[in-house]
């Protein structure tokens, strides 16, 4: 049986790998031999990545891919993704260049609004607390003077404070509400710092102001923290053509916007489906915020939280026709950073943001939401024509054929083959038992 381990974070690399292994495998050299395989060759690199975590014993590669072809207010882009899911990257480009003779995507920051709340607890005289945060305000922003300088220098900083009484929710809840502007820094460093700073400056000031009574002036700091809910950080990405563009016959072109429109419909009232349309758009999403050096966890929270702003989970994405005009959007809150974190360290994030010609965050907002746009359309696209297995399925016939082991020569046989044969886990493993029997 295996037993707890004190000191982890204190063994070397060397040994912490020997002692996963020994532990935790079944065959130990195997193991390490796998780990070491995934080192990065280049000493001073690997020391970098083993730095951005605790406990390292090696990296986890996913493929970097290009989707070219992007068109964003006449700007053209090649777009990273970091993926590992078949099929996504096929599917972008294969939207971008759909829409690249149509005027291709068009987008507007609608917000770039971030938000932090000091949660804390007030049992008095809720007038009095008002009173006294409206003397307190101007000393919360003074009290971070010293963090806010350079951002302020640059046009951002602190929006607003606000004082928001919850003791509907629970007795005695009331919190700081901050918005803050931080350019091209994601932020979370710069927002967290300034509230720990206005929960110390609450309750310092709390203790001295004489129209508290003893117990109002022991007011309890809960916790200060950003919000990965970002409402007003808010852009929108849109493409519009003549129902007669999206096919050659415009009888089949008119039945394709239709049924595009239905399948939209059914995403905005049906929950189950609501999930799965915008998983697919996060597929898009996720990839370039990845490939970016940005927090995709933090993406992901906002997004979906965004999904269901008005009480049930809906659709991230619209689509209409007008005056046989069709038109396909969508809007959705990213908190995203160009400086800062891991866009200075990490090679691969450099020349991502390179590729993308060096964006402002701004710029990145409207880039990723274009690969969310791009990426349903792709889906629905496929799920009202051909069918969402057609194409993923040939995408993954490759994962399927290294599973089983197939050669070079089979695999080329086998793409060759599956071009006008459907491809299933069993006619793929049928095809190549074939083979391999002749």
């Amino acid at each position: 049986m295996n037993t707890p381990v004190e000191g982890f974070s204190k063994l070397s690399k060397a040994e912490k790998i020997d002692w996963i292994a020994k532990h935790y495998t079944k065959d130990a050299e195997a193991s390490k031999q796998i780990l070491e395989q995934y080192w990065n060759a280049d000493a001073k690199v690997q020391k970098l990545h083993d730095e951005f975590i605790e406990n390292t014993i090696s990296n986890y590669y996913l493929p970097f891919a290009v989707a070219p072809n992007f068109l964003i207010n006449d700007t053209l882009y090649a777009i990273p993704m970091a993926i590992e899911e078949s099929s996504v990257v096929a599917a972008a480009s294969k939207a971008a260049k759909f829409w690249l003779n149509k005027g291709g995507f068009k987008t507007q920051i609608l917000g770039t609004e971030k938000v932090g709340q000091v949660h804390f607890i007030y049992k008095g005289n809720t007038q009095t607390l008002q009173t006294f945060f409206e003397e307190l305000e101007p000393k919360l922003r003074k009290s971070v003077s010293d963090i806010t300088e350079n951002m302020e220098k640059r046009g951002g900083g602190i929006k607003k404070i606000e004082l928001r009484d919850l003791n509907e929710q629970m007795e005695g809840y009331y919190q700081l509400h901050c918005t803050f502007e931080t350019l091209d820094a994601m932020g979370a460093n710069f927002i967290n710092s300034c509230l720990e700073q206005f929960a110390k400056t609450l309750k310092e000031k709390a203790q001295s102001y004489a129209a508290f009574s003893e117990d109002e002036k022991n007011l309890e700091v809960v916790m200060s923290i950003l919000s990965n809910y970002v409402p007003n950080c808010l852009v929108k990405a849109e493409v519009s053509c003549p129902v007669a563009q999206l096919d050659k016959n415009p009888v089949a072109a008119e039945e394709f916007a239709n049924k595009f429109v239905q399948a939209i419909t059914i995403a905005k009232m049906e929950p189950y489906r609501a999930v799965t349309h915008n998983k697919g758009i996060m597929n898009g999403v996720d990839a370039v915020v990845l490939a970016t050096g940005n927090d995709f966890r933090a993406v992901e929270a906002g997004v979906h939280a965004y999904a269901a702003k008005d009480g049930r989970y809906t659709s991230l994405t619209h689509a209409a026709i007008e005056d046989d005009t069709f038109t396909f959007w969508i809007e959705i809150p990213l908190a995203l950073g160009t400086v800062g974190g891991l866009t200075s360290l990490h090679p691969l994030v450099k020349l991502a943001l390179e590729i993308l010609q060096n964006p402002s965050a701004k710029e990145l907002m409207e880039i990723v939401a274009v690969a969310g746009l791009a990426q349903n359309f792709a889906a629905i696209r496929s799920l009202v024509t051909t069918g969402i297995q057609k194409g993923h399925m040939k995408m993954h016939l490759l994962n399927m054929l290294n599973q089983m082991g197939a050669s070079e020569s089979e695999k080329q046989q086998l793409v060759q083959y599956f071009k006008d044969h459907i491809v299933t886990h069993a006619s793929v493993k049928e095809a190549l038992e074939k083979i391999q029997s002749q």
